[in-house]
């Protein structure tokens, strides 16, 4: 009794040992896509000749070894995790498609961005890719080295190809930085290949304007191999080189280094779309303002309610006519506006020195003191007094600019009190200061001073640098004061302001009625 007991504990133990044994076979075969080494009994032993990096210094134009040689090396236990396996899997899967394509040979030199752990640095040395590695903050040899994406520790003209994956190219906090990176280390001809999760067409082209020292070469749609990521869209792009010159590929046309750009303002059609999605204007003229075009923001669809805005450099916005720091900025867009977690930088222009001194602490908030204007002169400024204004902020309210040289027939017709402010050249400022890479959302409250601003904008073409306008036209409008009385603040009717934003958003641009 006692021996058949122990026969069957020995025969289990075995059967234990071969199921062991099988399984370890079976999952070294689906990574590796070949049979084992059978004297490691396939226990991911690294093989003897396999390269592993040791410590990379800065790597120069001229530098050949990314890795060097080294004997066994105790394995990691994060590469035996299911999670591990089957990223690995699925990159396997992926470059070996490259391979198909002749994008991937096994001289290339690779290099993977932003990868903690290095499953697919893993597979590129599984299918022969021996010179590759990976960078992430946190080292994770002997496939992951230090480094960041918009930092990376390698000489220029480096790679052959650059690889990121899981969608981490538009999770990156200085995406500038991180795409110049890559032009940098990318050899000419060299080829990028990005994994987003992103899958509207807006995103995308904003993903192609940011590499404008490539071109597309293909792009693929593929099931992803995890529930934080199940889509992923596929960009392959090509470093281009022509006649000695990087070529700067955009979406309007083709700009040269050394070259003189010719810049010209084109609404694509997607941009036109999004468009056509927004809310209706207001086309009857409301008899109580101060109520409808206060409703009308519960019906506004701002942009990034339409569309993914990642893959922009930078997130800007652009406060013309800020007045308190808590008017716009605050009540508005920080609380209201769907900023799809990105960090704005805000721009607060504002000529009333009364409200200068809120802003002298704000972090994230530049102040400009200045007037918006249509060229860099001195106005004057007007500190209104009107009936329908009873609670005005700190004693003042909203106030018209004009040329210094009228001021004298200017203040015979004024109903308030008058400053001197110096005028600043906005569109020109703008051009200086965002560029198609960037987002732009702008608010304007300009008393007026639109039916200035609006045609410079376009006469200078700085119009298109602008992604959403939320836009207050200022008109004759019904006082709230004074029943059956208009204001006699403005002359414009409400038909010029309504034609005036008809004709924005005909010419393109996503504009919005303000109150």
């Amino acid at each position: 009794m006692e021996q058949g007991s122990l026969r069957n504990i020995l025969v289990r133990l075995f059967l234990l040992c071969i199921s062991v044994i099988t399984l370890r076979f079976a999952i070294v075969v689906t990574l590796r896509g070949e049979s084992c080494d059978l004297g490691d009994f396939c226990f991911f032993s690294l093989p003897e000749n396999l390269n592993v990096v040791t410590g990379v210094g800065k790597l120069t134009k001229s530098s050949s070894a990314i890795i060097a040689t080294a004997g066994k090396l105790t394995l990691p236990d994060v590469w035996g995790t299911e999670d591990f396996q089957k990223a690995a899997r699925f990159y396997l899967s992926i470059f070996q498609d490259l391979i198909s394509d002749g994008y991937l040979r096994p001289q290339s030199k690779v290099l993977c961005l932003e990868t903690s752990a290095g499953p697919d640095v893993f597979a590129l040395k599984e299918i022969g890719i021996q010179d590759s590695i990976g960078i992430s903050k946190k080292s994770s040899k002997p496939l992951v080295i230090s480094g960041q994406g918009y930092k990376q520790p390698f000489g220029d003209e480096t790679f052959d190809i650059i690889f990121s994956g899981g969608g981490m190219m538009e999770k990156s906090v200085k995406l500038g930085d991180f795409v110049a990176e890559i032009a940098r280390t990318l050899k000419p001809e060299g080829l990028l290949v990005v994994h987003t999760g992103s899958k509207d067409t807006y995103s995308f082209n904003s993903f192609l304007d940011l590499f404008n020292c490539c071109k597309l070469v293909k792009t693929r749609n593929i099931d992803g191999f995890d529930s934080k990521m199940p889509f992923i869209r596929e960009i392959v792009m090509k470093k281009v080189i022509r006649d000695g010159n990087i070529e700067h590929i955009t979406g309007h046309g083709v700009e040269k280094l050394g070259g003189n750009a010719v810049r010209k303002c084109f609404v694509p059609g997607y941009k036109r779309q999004l468009i056509q999605k927004a809310e209706h204007l207001i086309e009857e003229e409301p008899q109580k303002p101060w109520i409808t075009l206060k409703r009308n923001v519960k019906n506004m669809k701002y942009l990034p309610s339409m569309a993914d805005i990642s893959f922009k450099q930078r997130y800007i916005y652009i406060d013309v006519g800020a007045r308190s720091y808590g008017s716009s900025i605050v009540s508005w867009f920080k609380k209201q506006y769907p900023k799809q977690n990105k960090t704005f930088d805000i721009y607060a222009i504002e000529a009333d020195k009364t409200f200068h001194e809120q802003y002298k602490y704000k972090k994230g908030v530049t102040l400009l003191p200045y007037a918006a204007w249509v060229r860099n002169e001195t106005l004057f400024f007007e500190i209104n007094q009107e009936p329908s204004h009873k609670k005005l902020e700190k004693g003042r309210g909203m106030g018209r600019i004009q040329p210094f040289q009228s001021l004298g027939s200017y203040s015979s017709s004024s109903s308030g009190d008058v400053d001197k402010i110096q005028g600043f050249d906005f569109a020109e400022w703008l051009k200086s200061t965002v560029s198609k890479r960037d987002y732009v959302v702008m608010k304007m409250d300009v008393e007026g001073t639109e039916f200035d601003l609006i045609p410079r904008l376009f006469e200078t073409g700085a119009i298109c640098l602008i992604d959403e306008i939320f836009l207050e036209c200022h008109y004759n409008r019904w006082q709230k004061c004074c029943p059956g009385e208009r204001t006699t603040k403005y002359q414009k009717t409400y038909k010029q302001c309504f034609r005036l934003f008809t004709s924005l958003r005909e010419s393109g641009v996503l504009v919005h009625q303000w109150w």
